[in-house]
């Protein structure tokens, strides 16, 4: 029988506890605003696109330098912000629709990733680096989650204004400032930088996830952005804390553990919530 001793003694006991513990929350903090603008900018699913597109930068840096974080980091940035830019390129010069692009380029993406690790000859757990490992999360690791939490959110606060009207009035923000293409390139960068520094710690795969199933759930509890970004934060939180939880108590992976209960609180969330949750919806009226 569960008691509240158990939702915190492991955190006590045992430091790569605490070490998942905070780099999960900060992973969570940093990547709820970009979610929400994701789903707002209608992106959704360039995450996923991006996670694929810097395997092939992480292979390269894992083949040159082994499990380094900076040959990892700096590889998987390089790729994912590659991928993305000839996305773009792809779109503006032929006008395909840019996740018509970003879908036809991630697959490759992929693939190259795994053919790269196979010809560098070096073992590496291609699951671990799919579905990642919060539980392995060192202080290295975590240094670097701190600084991009850090760097992404100010960037946020800093963009905030010109990436809100490029998402909801871009015609408008054009005849007034000429901020729209920057805000738009500072926030796949953060996107991509969130993306390759929470691939280390639960996997490419799984950090699409968490960045996204938070952000989406948080639609059914409000209409005001800012409420939006902070119940994403809070739902993300959670699902770390209690991910976590559920790993450590059941010898579960701990990254699919943590996007199963974002998941669940997802599902929660489109039954209960205020905001066109399915209990919430008025009865449809019958004719007699």
């Amino acid at each position: 029988m569960l008691t509240l001793m158990h939702f915190w003694q492991p955190f006590h006991e045992f430091v790569f506890m605490r070490r998942a513990l905070l780099g999960g929350l900060l992973l969570a903090c940093s990547t709820a605003p970009l979610g929400v603008f994701l789903i707002l900018r209608r992106m959704s699913l360039i995450g996923d696109a991006v996670a694929h597109g810097i395997l092939p930068g992480a292979a390269l840096g894992f083949w040159f330098a082994g499990l380094s974080l900076p040959a990892l980091t700096f590889g998987g940035l390089g790729a994912g912000l590659g991928m993305a830019g000839l996305a773009a390129w792809i779109t503006r010069s032929t006008g395909l629709r840019e996740d018509a692009s970003l879908a036809a380029i991630y697959p490759i993406s992929l693939a190259s990733g795994v053919l790269i690790l196979g010809i560098a000859g070096k073992r590496l757990d291609l699951l671990h680096l799919l579905f990642g490992s919060a539980l392995a999360v060192d202080g290295p690791t975590l240094n670097g989650m701190l600084w991009v939490s850090a760097i992404s959110l100010s960037a946020m606060a800093l963009i905030y204004k010109p990436l809100l009207l490029d998402t909801l009035d871009p015609l408008f923000l054009r005849t007034v400032s000429r901020l729209g293409p920057i805000a738009h390139g500072v926030f796949l960068t953060l996107v991509v930088l969130n993306l390759v520094i929470g691939f280390q710690a639960i996997g490419a795969l799984m950090v699409v996830g968490l960045m996204m199933l938070p952000a989406i759930a948080s639609r059914f509890w409000s209409r005001r952005l800012p409420v939006l970004i902070a119940i994403a934060g809070l739902i993300g939180c959670l699902s770390v804390w209690l991910g976590l939880l559920l790993s450590f108590y059941y010898s579960l992976p701990s990254g699919p553990a943590i996007v199963l209960v974002a998941g669940i609180g997802y599902l929660l969330s489109v039954v209960f919530g205020p905001v066109h949750g399915l209990l919430r919806r008025p009865p449809l009226l019958t004719s007699q």
